[in-house]
């Protein structure tokens, strides 16, 4: 047996007041109680109880060791207790990773609430558009965007994020406004240097599937850059509405090629599958999909026909 099984059956004893009531106690035989005892006995070298036919006492020895074991199981109880508490009441420290761009305009405003809301939870976000490994680096919820390879993580869809060709009025003004995906050709496409093949722009609009080169002068892997840089006229802008909606429902900048939708992605957290959800995940997941959901507050103000289908 080990140690604390010992222990706790000397404790039983102990408390008891006989191998007999001990044993009634936890459910074993009186033998076993027996032969465990004096097993501890022969290990710590040392006599624990004093036997005579009518009772039992605790020697000196024993008084000691019988505090050292209460003192333990109320550890190990309280241990165990901290434990599963981790599964039903949301506390501790939970890792969050984010995408750069989504991470500051969109997470940072709804911390707030859940952190009020869950005050034994301490928030540590980590913000880098390259995509991490959440086991390897010791993450509880990764914030991606767009299709996911990894099947081995539990995913849950926070919202949609789509995507707009977009430019200032300034930039129009001077340029003119394309009506179609191929006369993207004669603009300043700006292109976002972090994205694979991001010069190929793809929409779905009357004539059905539609990939076009849109090419120019600037590319950035920084979404919030690529958002200066049209809106202060430098050329037409690929941007989910996540970071460009409060700029389109301004009129600070307008959303072009209405009758071509350009493919949406997913937002997503994931976390590891296999162990059991702590509930401060449970808690983070639920609080996000509270706050962005199916209709994202991003979206709001942008006109209804800003994007087919919409």
């Amino acid at each position: 047996m080990d140690r604390l099984g010992e222990m706790e059956i000397f404790a039983a004893v102990a408390e008891q007041g006989s191998f007999t009531a001990a044993a009634r106690h936890l459910g074993v035989s009186t033998s076993a109680v027996s032969k465990y005892v004096i097993a501890l006995e022969d290990r710590l070298g040392v006599r624990l109880l004093n036997r005579t036919t009518r009772r039992l006492s605790l020697t000196e020895a024993g008084r000691g060791f019988r505090e050292w074991c209460e003192r333990i199981a109320a550890d190990v109880s309280e241990a165990e207790h901290s434990v599963a508490s981790l599964q039903t009441e949301p506390r501790g420290v939970l890792r969050v990773n984010a995408p750069m761009s989504f991470g500051q305009l969109h997470l940072g405003p709804v911390l707030s609430d859940f952190l009020d809301r869950y005050p034994r939870v301490q928030v540590d976000i980590t913000m880098t558009d390259r995509r991490i490994d959440i086991v390897e680096e010791g993450y509880d919820i990764a914030i991606r965007i767009g299709a996911l390879a990894d099947s081995s993580l539990v995913t849950r869809t926070l919202a949609t994020s789509r995507r707009v060709v977009c430019a200032a009025p300034s930039y129009l003004a001077r340029h003119g406004i394309p009506q179609t995906p191929d006369e993207l050709a004669g603009h300043n496409c700006l292109g976002h240097g972090s994205i694979r093949n991001a010069e190929e722009w793809r929409f779905t609009g009357p004539e059905g599937e539609r990939v076009v080169r849109a090419a120019g002068t600037l590319a950035v892997n920084n979404g919030d850059m690529l958002r200066l840089a049209a809106l202060a006229g430098t050329g037409l802008a690929l941007l989910p509405t996540f970071i460009v909606g409060p700029d389109l429902a301004r009129g600070q900048l307008r959303a072009l090629l209405r009758d071509y939708e350009s493919p949406a992605d997913p937002i997503s957290a994931v976390y590891a599958a296999g162990r059991p959800v702590a509930a401060k995940v449970r808690a983070f997941i639920d609080h996000l999909v509270a706050c962005f959901g199916d209709a994202p507050y991003w979206d709001e103000g942008i006109d209804d026909d800003w994007a087919p289908g919409d």
